[in-house]
């Protein structure tokens, strides 16, 4: 077992991942690192581990404990990917899955915008870049599981979802969503080293990153796409 466990050690293993499955998400935020010193307790339960989490929903504290799994108990992780990642084109969303699985979110970022120039279409693979005007058209199947893909594998931090939540907070207003998610200014592309966080550290909403060097009608199409504008709290 890992060190540093926290006052939740009182609970037994199966105490602890019922408080975590059914707690509000602030609850969940106090457990997590219950969560990751009791790592070889949970794995323990075997399949019942699962039970109470639907590989169709976006939970991320299922997203969570697989992600412990991976890195201190991978015996005790499923074998496959367990997410549900439907797709209205046929698109195989089990590399980014793997990836985000793995924390490895700069790659994770790469594929998704790949992903999105492939929903897109033929011609916004070729020329690298999608346009606002491309964006009605894509399966909104597929927008739905890349945002539920972020979600699951951030602890809620990061999506489409989560961009549109921090934008409605700042009005709509874009120019001052950029510093509050970490991206450097309106107008900026950029990957360069130092210039993004690629980890659970960075702010709410940092990824994915969408292309805002002609404006921002690409991300203003893409957030209020009919499939996650069904997605917002109602």
């Amino acid at each position: 077992m890992l060190s540093g466990s926290s006052p939740s050690t009182t609970l037994s293993a199966e105490q602890l991942l019922d408080r975590f499955a059914t707690g509000s998400p602030r609850q969940r935020r106090n457990l997590i690192r219950s969560i990751e010193s009791r790592v070889d307790e949970l794995a323990a339960l075997g399949p019942a581990l699962f039970q109470p989490f639907d590989p169709n929903a976006d939970d991320w504290a299922v997203g969570w404990i697989l992600q412990v799994l991976r890195r201190h108990a991978p015996e005790g992780a499923p074998t496959s990917s367990w997410l549900e990642t439907p797709s209205g084109v046929g698109i195989d969303y089990d590399p980014l899955q793997q990836h985000l699985l793995a924390e490895e979110y700069e790659e994770a970022d790469r594929i998704t915008s790949a992903l999105l120039r492939q929903l897109a279409g033929e011609q916004a693979v070729r020329r690298g870049y999608v346009y606002f005007s491309e964006v009605a058209p894509m399966s909104g199947v597929d927008l739905t599981t890349l945002d539920r893909l972020w979600l699951v594998y951030s602890q809620g931090r990061f999506g489409f979802t989560v961009q549109w939540r921090l934008l409605q907070s700042f009005d709509g207003r874009y120019d001052q969503l950029w510093p509050r998610i970490g991206w450097k200014n309106e107008g900026v592309w950029t990957r360069y080293p130092g210039a993004f966080d690629w980890s659970l550290k960075a702010p709410e909403g940092h990824m994915p990153l969408i292309n805002q060097l002609r404006g921002v009608r690409l991300m203003d199409a893409l957030l209020n796409h009919p499939a996650l504008v069904a997605r917002r709290p109602t």
